[in-house]
Order: structure tokens, then C-alpha cells, then sequence
């Protein structure tokens, strides 16, 4: 019965913290116009297989390059697809391969960098000798390799760029965990014989778990644009699955006389990354943390 009063004790606070880190961002007009960008994207993506008027896949040769109409409001593209439901379908799709994407790098890359920053020695310097191996391979070329070898299925897709995208991750990580671990409570927690996993679950990850939201956050808007880069390429999700970056590519050679079907996805992609960042600056800013004095990783 207490456990359960501590437990519930406990969510309450969360909560709270939450409400008062989001009534904080919300106070700054930058952070409260990216929080809106942001939350009409989510809540377009959730709602957009009921809110599409047509099937995304559908064909209609008769239908080519219709200018927007009352009936066709973004108008058709060079198959004659509705360009509307294609844009709101391509939100869904950028933002489900990019948010799990950003999770898996934010959970390898912080708890590394975190175990490297506490452990430090031989094992600090080999991991970090191979992550700065990886930081100097192109992540384009290394992309197009695994889905070139691989495949372009979003079970491929989200892996990989999270796993690309961690290993920043990992240096700040290891960088706010330098800046903990020599506080009197770690040494305290050490001499009182606790393991490393208690030592990182109970004190570092509670006192680095605002930087590396964060920086999550700012990932998560270079994530999604590099996963349109891919698309754009050709590697990103295979048609017809809609998406940003591939229907700004199909129809890039019809901007003198179908500008529409280029600019419905240009808006999506650029209105989302802009949300993104204002919503994570305001998120810093929220949390205490100036990202203009961290060195760029």
C-alpha cells in the first residue's frame, strides 16, 4: 500500500514537471508556435487515413497535372493522385520512420555515452576511437550501402538512422556525464559499494537526462531531413508508400506548369523541421541548457 502511495506520489510529480517544462515553452512565442506547428503535424498524421478524400495509391491517367480545384485542393500529379492525401500520408510516414528512429538513437547513444563517461580508461578510448571512425564516414554513403544491400523497408530504415544518428549522441552523453561524475554524491554512491548500473540508473541519468533530450530533439529534425534526402535519392521508402522527399523528386522536373505538386510536399517538410526546432530550442531553454556553448559533434 505505501509502495503504491510513493508510486503514484512519484507520477504526480512527473506530471507536474511536464506541465510546468510545457507552460514554459508555451510562454515564449517561438516555442509556442513550434509546439502548434508540431502537434497539427502529429495530430494530422493520426488522423490522415480518415481525413484523405482519395486512396493514395490510386491511379488516374485522365486525371494528369490537375491544376488545384474546389475538388482536387492541392490538384493531381503526373499518375493523377490527389496531391492532398499524398501530403498528409507523407507526413505520417516521415514522422513515424523519424521518431522511432530518434528513440533508438537516443537510447544507444545516451546510455553509452553515459557508461563511457562513468567507466572511462581502455574501454572509454576504444569506443570512442570507434565512434570517431564512424562520425568520419559519410552517413549519405554509408545509407545507401545498407539499402542498397538491405533493402528500403521502414524495419531497415529506422534501425539504420538511428544508429547513425546516435553516435552524436554519445558524445554528449560521455561529455554531461564528465561533468557529473565528480560530484560529492557519485563519490559518496561509489564509496557506499553501489555498481556502475546503480551509479547510472539512481545518479547520472537523472542529472544528463535533460541534455540528452535535447539534444534528441535537434537530432530528430536532422533526422528527418536526412531521411527526405534519401527519398529524394530514391532510397528512401519504396512507392507507392507517399512521402515528402519522393514526390518532391518525382515532380521536381514540373515546376514551370505544375508547381503544386512540388510545393504541397516542400511546405509539409520545411513548416515540420521548422516546428521541430522551435519546439526543441524552447525545450532547451525550458530546461536551463544553452546549446550555443556545447562544441557541435
Amino acid at each position: 500500500m505505501e509502495i503504491n502511495k510513493i508510486s503514484e506520489e512519484k507520477q504526480k510529480n512527473i506530471l507536474l514537471k511536464v506541465l510546468e517544462v510545457l507552460k514554459t515553452m508555451a510562454s515564449r512565442p517561438s516555442g509556442f508556435i513550434g509546439l502548434c506547428i508540431l502537434v497539427f503535424h502529429i495530430l494530422l498524421a493520426f488522423l490522415s487515413p480518415y481525413l484523405a478524400p482519395y486512396d493514395y495509391k490510386a491511379i488516374d491517367p485522365t486525371l494528369m497535372l490537375q491544376a488545384p480545384s474546389s475538388e482536387y485542393w492541392f490538384g493531381t500529379d503526373s499518375l493523377g493522385r490527389d496531391v492532398f492525401t499524398r501530403t498528409i500520408m507523407g507526413g505520417r510516414t516521415a514522422l513515424t520512420i523519424t521518431f522511432f528512429g530518434s528513440l533508438i538513437a537516443l537510447l544507444w547513444g545516451g546510455l553509452l555515452g553515459i557508461f563511457c563517461g562513468l567507466v572511462g580508461g581502455k574501454i572509454d578510448d576504444v569506443v570512442m576511437r570507434i565512434v570517431d571512425a564512424f562520425l568520419s564516414i559519410p552517413w549519405i554513403l554509408a545509407m545507401l550501402l545498407i539499402v542498397s544491400l538491405l533493402g528500403t523497408s521502414i524495419e531497415v530504415l529506422i534501425p539504420a538512422l538511428g544508429f547513425f544518428y546516435g553516435k552524436g549522441i554519445v558524445r554528449v552523453a560521455r561529455a554531461a556525464t564528465h561533468d557529473v561524475i565528480a560530484k560529492d554524491f557519485i563519490i559518496s554512491a561509489r564509496a557506499r559499494g553501489h555498481s556502475n548500473m546503480s551509479i547510472i540508473w539512481n545518479e547520472i541519468i537523472p542529472n544528463v537526462r535533460d541534455a540528452i533530450l535535447v539534444e534528441g530533439a535537434m537530432r530528430w529534425s536532422w533526422m528527418l531531413l536526412g531521411f527526405s534526402s534519401l527519398s529524394f535519392l530514391g532510397f528512401g521508402v519504396s512507392p507507392p508508400t507517399p512521402d515528402w522527399g519522393l514526390m518532391i523528386s518525382n515532380a521536381r522536373g514540373l515546376m514551370s506548369f505544375a508547381y503544386w505538386a512540388v510545393i504541397a510536399p516542400i511546405v509539409g517538410l520545411s513548416s515540420l523541421i521548422i516546428g521541430i526546432n522551435l519546439t526543441a530550442d524552447a525545450f532547451a531553454k525550458a530546461l536551463g541548457i544553452d546549446r550555443s556553448t556545447k562544441a557541435p559533434v
